[in-house]
């Protein structure tokens, strides 16, 4: 296992807790100083990733576009709990490999709450975006997985299963005073329809554009040697 492999899940699974749980000591706009550190944690399996190779401008141009673009996504939709951000993030995991994926979830999550609203929710929203990303890159790269609709069920049973709960839970932490069965499970029994909706939202999306988005970014991808998959230990030859 790669450097920028470990690192990765050493960010995910040490780090950004540990920094959510210090954060949540804290008086205040603890929420600004969590963000930040949680930015500076995510941007380190990144750069380990470069470590046999050398880094290109264009690499960090693309994530920025499709950060963007994820964060565009949450914005332009006007319908409650169905934005197709989601559906940005995985492709983007899947194009570019786990870390790249994560990188741009977390990114995304940052940038578009400077128009949602920042809050203490917005370093859970990171982390749980980040993960999405991260999944789509390292369960939905096979061949099959790549086709539409196998796509959008993965997508959908992600939000479901995966990313909507670790947002129901950020809740748990930052909205209730005081934290009781009965209030744990009023929260994530409201999670649930929102869960559902924004699953139904990522799995449209990703039927409907996938195949085209994906086919793009694979061209770019190897016409111009950047964010090669293999250094994100992606497995050989996926690239036609």
């Amino acid at each position: 296992m790669k450097r920028s492999a470990i690192f990765t899940l050493i960010t995910l699974f040490v780090l950004i807790p540990l920094t959510l749980w210090f954060g949540m000591q804290l008086s205040g706009r603890w929420y600004y100083l969590t963000s930040t550190l949680i930015v500076v944690e995510i941007m380190i399996p990144f750069f380990f990733s470069f470590e046999e190779r050398k880094p290109q401008a264009r690499e960090l141009a693309v994530i920025a576009v499709m950060s963007a673009i994820a964060a565009v996504s949450r914005m332009v939709v006007p319908i409650p709990n169905f934005k197709p951000i989601f559906a940005v993030i995985m492709i983007s995991g899947i194009a570019f490999g786990p870390q790249t994926g994560f990188l741009v979830g977390a990114m995304s999550a940052f940038a578009s709450n400077f128009f949602a609203s920042q809050g203490p929710w917005t370093p859970w929203q990171m982390m749980a975006y980040g993960v999405a990303g991260l999944l789509a890159g390292t369960l939905a790269r096979g061949r099959k997985m790549k086709k539409p609709l196998p796509l959008a069920v993965f997508g959908f049973v992600s939000v479901l299963l995966v990313i909507g709960p670790l947002l129901d839970l950020s809740s748990v932490f930052t909205m209730l005073t005081e934290i009781t069965w009965a209030g744990v499970l009023s929260v994530f029994g409201y999670g649930l329809t929102v869960n559902v909706s924004q699953g139904i939202s990522t799995a449209v999306t990703l039927l409907l554009v996938s195949k085209p988005l994906l086919q793009m970014l694979e061209r770019i991808r190897v016409k111009y040697g950047i964010l090669d998959q293999r250094s994100f230990e992606a497995g050989k030859g996926d690239a036609q």
